[in-house]
C-alpha cells in the first residue's frame, strides 16, 4: 500500500499527465488532425477525448467554436467514401457543442452561428424507413432531408433534432424535446414531439408573458471573458455572486 505522502504525488503525476494529454489531443486548424476537415477556422477546439469523428473532408467549422469531449461528428456512413462535392456538416461561428453530443450528418447539416447546446444534443438528417412491413426496418433504405438551425439558437440537453428540421433565429429547445418541422424565429419549443410553447409577436411581445425581466450581458462583463486564462471568469464569477447577495439582501428588507 502506498503512504499517504506517495499517494498524493502519484496522484498528482496521473492528474497533470492527464491534463497534458487532453492538451495534446486537442484538435485545432494546426494540429495534424485539424487538417483533414475541409475548413476549420481561426480558434476552433475540438477536445479530446473525442467521439467517432470521420468525413472529415465534408466538415466545415467555424471561427472560435469549441466542441466538448466525446462529440461525435460524421458525413456518410463510414469513412473513406467519396461524399461528392459540397460540404455536408456546417457548423458556424463561436458556436459551443455540449459533451457526448452526436451531429450525424448524410445530406446536409447547417448549424448557424452562436448555437449553444447542452450535453447529449443529436442532430441528424438521416432516419431509418419502414414502408416495407415485410423486411426488417434495418435492410431498407433510409431517407435523408436537409437540417437548417439558425443563429443565436440554443439546443437543450438530451434534445433530438430529427431530418427535415428547420429552426429560425434564437429558438430555444427545451430539454429532452424531440424536434421535427419548421419553426420561427424567437420562439420556444418543448415536448415529444415538440411544439411551439411561447413565441415573440412583435407589438405584445413575448406570448405567454415572461416571468422575469431578461437581462443583457454588459460590454463590461463581455471584456471580463475576453481576459485571458481563468481571471476573467474569476472576476465575472465575483461579480455575479455579489449581484446576487445584494439581491438577496435587498429582498429580505423589503420582506
Amino acid at each position: 500500500m502506498l503512504k499517504d505522502g506517495a499517494r498524493r504525488l502519484a496522484g498528482e503525476a496521473v492528474h497533470r499527465a492527464y491534463a497534458l494529454i487532453r492538451r495534446l489531443g486537442e484538435i485545432s486548424p494546426a494540429s495534424p488532425g485539424g487538417k483533414r476537415f475541409h475548413h476549420l477556422g481561426e480558434g476552433v477546439c475540438i477536445a479530446f477525448p473525442q467521439g467517432a469523428i470521420f468525413g472529415e473532408p465534408w466538415i466545415s467549422v467555424g471561427a472560435h467554436t469549441l466542441v466538448g469531449t466525446h462529440v461525435s461528428i460524421s458525413a456518410g456512413f463510414v469513412p473513406g467514401l467519396d461524399l461528392g462535392p459540397d460540404v455536408i456538416v456546417k457548423i458556424g461561428e463561436s458556436c459551443s457543442i455540449g459533451r457526448g453530443s452526436h451531429i450525424v450528418g448524410h445530406q446536409s447539416i447547417v448549424i448557424g452561428d452562436d448555437v449553444f447546446t447542452g450535453p447529449y444534443v443529436y442532430i441528424t438528417d438521416q432516419n431509418h424507413t419502414y414502408a416495407q412491413i415485410d423486411a426488417p426496418i434495418g435492410r431498407q433504405w433510409p431517407e435523408n432531408s436537409a437540417v437548417e438551425i439558425g443563429d443565436g439558437c440554443w439546443l437543450g440537453t438530451g434534445s433530438i433534432i430529427l431530418p427535415g428540421t428547420k429552426l429560425g433565429r434564437n429558438v430555444a429547445v427545451a430539454g429532452g424535446a424531440v424536434v421535427r418541422g419548421e419553426f420561427p424565429d424567437n420562439c420556444v419549443i418543448a415536448g415529444v414531439p415538440a411544439k411551439m410553447v411561447r413565441r415573440y409577436d412583435s407589438e405584445e411581445g413575448w406570448l405567454p408573458p415572461l416571468k422575469n425581466k431578461p437581462q443583457l450581458i454588459t460590454a463590461e462583463e463581455l471584456a471580463l471573458l475576453s481576459v485571458e486564462g481563468m481571471r476573467g471568469l474569476q472576476e465575472l464569477q465575483d461579480k455575479l455572486r455579489e449581484e446576487n447577495e445584494a439581491d438577496r439582501a435587498r429582498r429580505e428588507q423589503a420582506g
